[in-house]
């Protein structure tokens, strides 16, 4: 499924098409490409872009979804659509030098939004045409989520159901974090509040064309440096992160107190009302539901990181590693 042309840019890691193919449909040149690997295939080609109208027809008729969208949007669209329709859906994304995989299979573990809960503010993620992708990462990640695909359809191994495997191109290196159902998901959670296919560009914060939409700045916002510089001026400063264990595992800022959103009700006895807090999460949504929370509690020296640890790793620590 794809609606775009090839671009000359997208040769670099895209390699299912040639030079020639500029100026083509996707959809055909790399049916042409598949087809002359393996004439014996059966390849089927939607040139449309996948929406809310039509995702649901889409992937009805298939056993397995896999997830090569590089936008926030069509990520959320496409982990709603299965688990509405109950069908695995295995994921992969990459950043610059970076890359991660895993296997949401609804009701057997966790899903998208399990993961992340909250899609990162317009702007704050380059795509890979902003913000650069070694040419071969998109290769290694595709390889494993084909693996995983052969893997589901002949029922044998065992799949990244649970689990998210990270990899990192500059150290050669792959890690694995244990990843569990959110009982609170709103999707696939005890008691789900998403039902249906959503806004997906307005839940993700775009206006219409998919543009970010104007944002206000809260009074408790800091930036990265910002934060960094109180935390140095004041060294009874508290750093909450407010994300979930599994986060806490991939990436945290050295000298932060990790107590999840969900449990900060019943754990602000550890904090203390006299000292400066300031709240983080991945990006920005989460510790500023973390500072109402605290107010609530009489807390009155709040502040957040405006962006999450993930502003914080564009801007003040560029070798931690994103996800």
């Amino acid at each position: 499924v794809d609606f775009d042309v090839v671009d000359f840019t997208n040769l670099q890691r895209q390699i299912i098409h040639r030079t020639e193919d500029v100026g083509r449909l996707k959809v055909d040149s790399a049916k042409e490409r598949i087809l002359a690997v393996n004439p014996d295939v059966e390849v089927t080609t939607f040139n449309t872009k996948i929406s809310r109208g039509n995702i649901m027809e889409l992937i009805k008729g298939y056993d397995v979804v896999i997830d090569g969208t590089d936008n926030f949007p069509t990520r959320y669209l496409v982990n709603d659509a299965c688990v509405f329709q109950k069908k695995p859906n295995i994921y992969g994304s990459i950043f610059r030098f970076d890359g991660q995989a895993t296997v949401f299979a609804p009701f057997k573990g966790p899903c998208y939004r399990c993961l992340y809960p909250e899609p990162p503010p317009p702007g704050m993620v380059p795509s890979c045409a902003e913000g650069g992708v070694l040419g071969v990462l998109p290769g290694i990640i595709g390889v494993i989520q084909a693996t995983e695909a052969v893997k589901l359809i002949i029922g044998n191994g065992q799949p990244l159901i649970g689990r998210l495997l990270l990899y990192n191109a500059l150290k050669m290196e792959f890690r694995e974090v244990k990843l569990k159902r959110a009982p609170d998901c709103p999707v696939c959670g005890d008691h789900p509040t998403v039902k249906e296919l959503i806004d997906y560009d307005e839940f993700c914060g775009l206006g219409r064309g998919g543009e970010p939409a104007d944002t206000a700045h809260s009074e408790y916002d800091l930036g990265p440096s910002e934060v960094k510089a109180l935390l140095e001026r004041d060294k009874k400063a508290v750093l909450l992160d407010v994300r979930e264990p599994h986060e806490y595992e991939i990436v945290k800022i050295e000298g932060s107190t990790l107590i999840p959103l969900s449990e900060l009700h019943v754990r602000t006895n550890e904090l203390d009302t006299a000292d400066t807090i300031i709240t983080y999460c991945h990006h920005g949504q989460r510790s500023l539901q973390a500072i109402k929370t605290l107010e609530h509690f009489g807390f009155k020296k709040l502040k957040h990181l405006r962006g999450g640890i993930d502003a914080w790793a564009g801007e003040v620590d560029q070798e931690m590693a994103r996800y």
